[in-house]
């Protein structure tokens, strides 16, 4: 299984590149914003990679972040979701986007993308809502997939680490540490120190759960725009 590709880029269309890697090609499918981040033709490049295996088809999904990998992995195990329609949310929304989306239940979010329809979006959000803090904390550290020197170009075999899962709820001696995870959940999607750290220490002063997942959950409703 290949997990991670790096090379030059040969050249691309509207949905995926071929990447040259010591003479040998590799067409890899990525989202819309992907295609964007990735540099011109001619210059070196790395993707984290998801196969596709079946009777009939192989196909190579690159993604620039773990993160982004990962809620490929989890859409395309919603019923309804293949990698084309995994690809137009990432692409519609991001990585960031669609872990606010679930977490909020935002199903319009959701259904925004490319031949996403309102019942599958609903799934989407049913299914992953309890999955979406844990990947969303998976990219406080955004791992980046590294291009080398053309000197150093190689193809990784190894699957992409994948994500620890966080403990199911924090024991009160682990809350410093479950404030201190949301809050560089929330840090990666964007907000600024000061209004993440004050909606993280408002969610854990209302009680109750204090997990990692809650305190995210909770402040991303404090932080949502109101009216």
């Amino acid at each position: 299984m290949i997990g991670k590709i790096s090379g030059r880029i040969e050249y691309r269309t509207t949905d995926h590149v071929l990447i040259d890697v010591r003479g040998v090609g590799y067409i890899v499918y990525c989202s819309d914003r992907t295609l964007m981040e990735l540099p011109g033709n001619g210059e070196f490049a790395a993707l984290y990679t998801e196969m596709l295996v079946r009777e009939d088809i192989l196909q190579l999904f690159g993604f620039t972040t773990l993160q982004e990998k990962e809620w490929h992995r989890l859409l395309i195990s919603v019923q309804g979701i293949g990698a084309k329609a995994s690809l137009a949310i990432l692409g519609a929304l991001g990585p960031e986007g669609v872990g606010r989306a679930i977490a909020l239940g935002d199903i319009n979010a959701i259904k925004s993308a490319k031949g996403v329809g309102p019942k599958t979006a609903q799934r989407v959000v049913h299914e992953l809502k309890d999955k979406a803090p844990s990947v969303m904390a998976l990219g406080a550290s955004n791992q980046q997939a590294a291009a080398p020197s053309e000197e150093d170009q190689v193809i990784d075999a190894a699957p992409a680490p994948k994500p620890t899962k966080p403990a199911a709820k924090s024991a009160p001696a682990g809350g410093m540490a479950a404030q201190a995870e949301a809050l560089s959940a929330l840090s990666n999607l964007g907000y600024g120190p000061g209004e993440a750290a004050a909606a993280v220490a408002e969610a854990a002063g209302q009680g109750g759960d204090v997990s990692t997942s809650a305190l995210i959950r909770a402040a991303l409703r404090l932080l949502a725009p109101k009216g």
